[in-house]
């Protein structure tokens, strides 16, 4: 498992200094329907808006 999670999303409420992600866990999905073949083909379901 991922000891340190990068995140450079700073507007999610998970998002702290040093573009670091603080969620207890996290889910990515694939955006197509089928076998993602790159990082755009995926989607972070984590992210939660700051408020």
């Amino acid at each position: 498992m991922a000891k340190d999670v990068l995140c450079e999303v700073n507007s999610c409420k998970h998002w702290a200094a040093g573009n670091h992600c603080m969620a207890s866990s996290i889910y990515v999905v694939n955006n197509r329907g089928d076998q993602a073949r790159n990082s755009e083909e995926t989607d972070c379901k984590t992210f939660e808006p700051k408020l």
